[in-house]
């Protein structure tokens, strides 16, 4: 046990933590003003549902045990048997630091998929959906990836902090929701413009602050490795605001404050499976070709194929995330991390590559027949979309009955 590595790893966690709320203002400043809160309430009620799931079962099925691989067990369901002393995943911390840090990742990431959803489905089926997609995805998910005796991590797929767990899963899954949805109403007809730009920068900035306890806490320990991620987390971000503006000015003659803060997000994305592996030279890479690789992967699903991903999950989490996947592939390195059993391609190697490519395929596929599961079960008991009334006065009223700006009588 470690004191520093245990204060560490509780701080991390509550960074984590406010990369939620964080998420909340992000997307609950690109919506229209008659859907804010119904945006942010998407992010908020997860907020409490996955803590509860995590403790009476998703920690036991992510990480306790081992059942071929795909799924954890029963023995630490309602956290029975994690307690102070270290469990088999960290030696210097207590399991319970362990799974506290792990349940602030169980939080985030199915609140990104609420981004493709915006402004149409029902607030009743979104739960089912969540609580379903949880079970079915996430938890085995993470115990493929990172689990004892997990699928990916034995065929010597790495990945540090949630490129395949946190953002291809969310964002494929986002991207199929938006599919089975449809579009929103008036979509091809109308411009939807950002209500609230300070809101958006204000939770990009939160998220930026909490991923450095999600990506130099996956090292858990106070040590060279967190530091590591510490910084190439940084670079990543760094570039891919600057990546994105950059573009901004060759294609439109300008930046905006709405780019610049899509840009760090996906810079983020970008660094996070290779946090802990890749050197400091490849995070600029990796920052500086997602913002491209994402703006025009946003301009195809919404220009070309017409796709309603509202706030752009797949476009940037699920697009992102899987050049997170690659570059670790390409660049990854045994002398940072010897987790990775191989380096990258760019030094000669192939194993890593072809590993983390599996790695990517086997995220999709999971994601893409999990969410057309849980789609069919949430169908029994309630539609997926709400009415056309509705959507038309939008769903802050609608849904929850009540209005994020109450004295603005103007036009939305």
């Amino acid at each position: 046990m470690n004191a520093g590595d245990t204060a560490f790893i509780l701080l991390c966690a509550a960074f984590v933590f406010i990369m939620t709320p964080g998420l909340a203002f992000f997307y609950g400043g690109m919506v229209r003003r008659k859907n804010v809160g119904n945006t942010m309430m998407q992010c908020v009620f997860i907020m409490g549902v996955s803590v509860i799931m995590w403790v009476l079962v998703g920690y036991a099925l992510s990480f306790g045990g081992n059942h071929a691989g795909i799924i954890g067990g029963a023995k630490w369901f309602g956290f029975n048997g994690v307690g102070m002393k270290p469990g088999p995943y960290a030696s210097t911390i207590p399991n319970l630091a362990f799974a506290a840090f792990q349940m602030m990742f169980a939080m985030i990431t199915p609140a990104l998929i609420t981004g493709s959803v915006a402004g149409r489905m029902k607030f009743k089926a979104l739960v089912l959906f969540i609580i379903l997609w949880s079970l079915i995805v996430y938890y085995p998910m993470a115990h493929m990836v990172w689990g004892e005796g997990g699928f990916l991590a034995k065929i010597g797929s790495v990945d540090f902090a949630g490129g395949n767990v946190v953002h291809i899963t969310s964002g494929v899954s986002g991207l199929v929701l938006a599919l089975t949805l449809g579009k929103r109403r008036g979509y091809d007809q109308g411009v939807y413009h950002v209500h609230n730009t300070p809101f958006v920068f204000l939770g990009a900035a939160l998220l930026w602050f909490g991923w450095y306890g999600f990506n130099a806490g996956s090292a858990l320990a106070a040590n060279g490795l967190a530091a590591h991620a510490f910084m190439t987390t940084s670079v990543s971000a760094a570039a891919g605001l600057v990546s994105w503006m950059l573009i901004e000015v060759f294609s439109e003659g300008k930046t905006t404050l709405v780019g610049a803060s899509t840009g760090l997000v996906i810079g983020l994305v970008a660094i996070t499976p290779g946090a802990g592996f890749v050197p400091m030279w490849a995070a600029v890479i990796c920052g500086l070709l997602v913002s491209p690789i994402c703006y025009f992967g946003v301009k195809l699903i919404k220009g070309k194929l017409k796709i309603d991903d509202a706030l752009d999950a797949f476009g940037c989490h699920g697009i992102g995330g899987i050049w997170g996947g690659i570059a670790t592939g390409l660049f990854g390195m045994t002398s940072i991390n010897g987790v990775a059993k191989w380096n990258g391609l760019v030094f000669g190697e192939t194993r890593l590559f072809v590993a983390q490519i599996i790695g990517i395929f086997v995220s999709i596929a999971v994601a893409v027949v999990g969410s057309l599961i849980c789609i069919a079960i949430v169908r029994i008991f309630t539609p997926l979309r709400v009415e056309e009334r509705a959507e038309k006065i939008g769903l802050d009223v609608s849904e929850h009955g009540e209005n994020a700006y109450p004295s603005f009588n103007g036009l939305d």
